[in-house]
């Protein structure tokens, strides 16, 4: 495997070396396996194409996952032209049961969570936090680790998710507290102190 920077390997051993990484890359952000898997096809084609003007400044695998991250937000632009958009006013009773309905303030304000920073390095909340990910509408999931994984400014990610910065910011917006609220219960809550 070549995870320095300069060559790249026999493009023949690609998929054996790389494939589960560039799988599990592309099923967390489309969350459908058969996608994913195209996603990891179409990548691996791309960079045989492109073999040959691979600059050797990154290590194989990073270039790989450069193409792979190319190839997702063309997958979610296709998609986003493909679908119709959710109408932005829908009743998202989850969200609204937060916020008093008279002022918009916080029901029951967000707990302070205890050592944040330790959970970051326990599996256990990776996993957690994934599952909560999973829950989240498709659109705010996409939107979230689009921003938030993948760094994708505002600009862009209104390009990927063909969508106006006001309704991206709502998404964004509403899978914060959503993601917010299911570690509260899930990960910080009551059954903290057992961990």
């Amino acid at each position: 495997m070549n995870d320095a920077p300069g060559m790249l390997s026999d493009a023949a051993t690609w998929l054996e070396q790389h494939g589960d990484s560039l799988y599990r890359f592309a099923l967390q952000r489309v969350r459908n396996p058969t996608t994913a898997e195209d996603l990891v096809q179409e990548t691996l084609l791309a960079a045989w194409r492109a073999k040959d003007n691979f600059a050797g400044q990154a290590a194989e695998r990073t270039w790989l996952i450069a193409i792979l991250k190319n190839k997702i937000i063309d997958h979610f632009r296709r998609i986003s032209r493909e679908t119709p958009l959710p109408d932005m006013a829908d009743n998202d009773d989850a969200i609204d049961a937060l916020f008093a309905q008279n002022n918009d303030h916080w029901l029951r304000p967000p707990s302070a969570w205890a050592s944040p920073d330790g959970a970051l390095e326990q599996a256990e909340f990776w996993q957690v936090f994934q599952d909560c990910l999973a829950s989240l509408p498709a659109r705010q999931a996409q939107a979230f680790t689009l921003t938030e994984v993948d760094g994708l400014s505002t600009e862009e990610l209104c390009k990927a998710l063909a969508a106006q910065p006001s309704n991206v910011w709502v998404m964004l917006h509403r899978a914060r507290l959503r993601l917010r609220e299911c570690l509260e219960q899930r990960w910080f809550g009551a059954d903290a102190e057992n961990r």
